[in-house]
């Protein structure tokens, strides 16, 4: 073989070896209806229901929805300010009369900041940045020095506030990537036993960006080696389906996986297999939750939340019409009943709960609990609303109620986005991880 010979031998086999993820253009009618689905969320305009993801999600999308766009970004700004920092007519003073924003709602709405092209700057935006570095002190505080402790939200916030920081090119200091890194280097993002998918993409995102940005470089290689460990374990995630963890933490994880290429993995095959499995939820209608929503589109338009450090605020997108809502049946809705268990209280709770056809697991608590005998307490979340309680039993440290589709079959949806059947047999189930 000659040198040139040799030579093309090489790239090609180079070539072979370094794939990227690199999906098939999806129809754009299902992306379309994705969008759609989203419409109703931004006419939720109050600051426990305003989600910066969706905004996100649609700036990163082919996608855009116009002067209800437009108003959604004035909402956040609005609210966000306000409750952060003290409207004007308080004398710059905190307004107490609304709850503060979580350090993952706060993250968010930064990048929904940076998806406008907007650099958080001056006097507010500092304060705002302030705010989020202190979250992560605090964070990492509660880690502590042996890492022995845990974050009070979850490491997935953790990677999350990160990320916002780096993609407006804030240095976080050392010690806070660091916690980060070490949890990825021991596998701390796990949730009762196994793998978080969606936590190690967010974590692997983070530190991509950091890479790209080089905001850490005393720190660059351990950064570079926790992205390989993070997306060798998503790659050992994905089910005989294709999904990578479950279908909801599918959309993170190909973000993350699209971010740079991996000698030696067939990553064409491996996300096309991922696709495939995308498309067949999105047929059964897997995906309602707006959070969900968010993070897929970007997937579906060969985006990450990598590519705000330079967003591309001109690239072209689809103007979201409505969906066309055919007129509502005058008929009363079927009525079916869900039994509805809880064991993990005495007396032990069992009752049938009657409700319409199409409600959502939320929906039947509401019903328990007007027939009485029931209880059941909630907190917002990024992802939707949570149960904090049951039956007056509140969730301790390292505890949550898992929701399950009896005997033992967990639910991938929460309380606001889960419709049961009708017979189907729900359990609350208090357990620790």
């Amino acid at each position: 073989m000659g040198c040139l010979g040799a030579l093309l031998f090489l790239l090609g086999s180079l070539g072979a070896l370094a794939q990227r993820c690199e999906m098939p253009e999806v129809d754009s009618k299902i992306v379309e209806m994705l969008g759609q689905r989203l419409l109703p969320w931004m006419d939720q305009l109050s600051l426990e229901q305003l989600n910066p993801s969706i905004y996100v999600g649609l700036r990163l999308s082919s996608l855009q929805a116009e002067t209800k766009e437009a108003l959604y970004l004035h909402s956040l700004k609005l609210h966000y300010q306000q409750s952060l920092l003290g409207s004007a007519s308080s004398g710059g003073d905190n307004d107490d009369s609304q709850a503060k924003p979580s350090m993952g709602q706060l993250a968010l709405y930064l990048l929904a900041l940076k998806a406008n092209c907007e650099f958080v700057g001056g006097h507010k935006g500092d304060r705002l940045v302030s705010q989020l570095k202190r979250f992560l002190e605090d964070e990492k505080r509660a880690i502590g020095h042996d890492h022995k402790g845990h974050p009070h939200t979850s490491y997935y916030q953790y990677g999350l506030a990160i990320l916002a920081l780096c993609v407006h090119q804030k240095r976080v200091h050392e010690s806070v990537v660091g916690k980060l890194l070490h949890a990825v280097e021991h596998d701390r993002p796990v949730h009762q036993g196994h793998l978080s998918v969606d936590t190690a993409a967010m974590a692997g995102l983070a530190f991509t960006c950091l890479k790209r940005s080089n905001l850490n470089p005393d720190q660059r290689e351990r950064i570079i080696l926790a992205i390989g460990t993070v997306q060798e374990k998503i790659l050992r995630s994905q089910t005989p389906e294709g999904h990578f963890g479950s279908v909801y933490s599918t959309p993170l994880a190909l973000q993350l996986l699209m971010t740079s290429s991996m000698p030696g993995v067939e990553l064409r095959s491996v996300c096309y297999k991922a696709r495939t499995a995308l498309l067949t939820s999105l047929q059964n209608e897997a995906f309602q939750n707006a959070l969900m929503i968010s993070q897929l589109l970007p997937a579906l338009n060969h985006k990450s939340y990598v590519d705000l450090i330079s967003p591309d605020c001109l690239a072209p997108r689809a103007i979201l019409e409505p969906a066309f809502e055919t007129p509502s049946d005058t008929q009363a809705p079927e009525v079916i009943r869900v039994m509805l268990m809880v064991s993990s209280v005495l007396p032990p709770y069992h009752n049938s709960i009657p409700v319409p056809a199409g409600s959502s697991l939320e929906d039947v608590l509401k019903k328990a609990q007007e027939l009485g005998g029931f209880t059941y307490g909630t907190q917002a979340s990024l992802s939707g609303p949570y149960l904090t309680s049951v039956m007056g039993k509140e969730v301790g440290e390292r505890e949550f109620w898992q929701l399950l589709q009896v005997p033992d079959t967990p639910l991938l949806q929460g309380i606001a986005d889960y419709r049961p059947k009708d017979g189907e047999t729900i359990e609350l189930r208090l357990v620790s991880w």
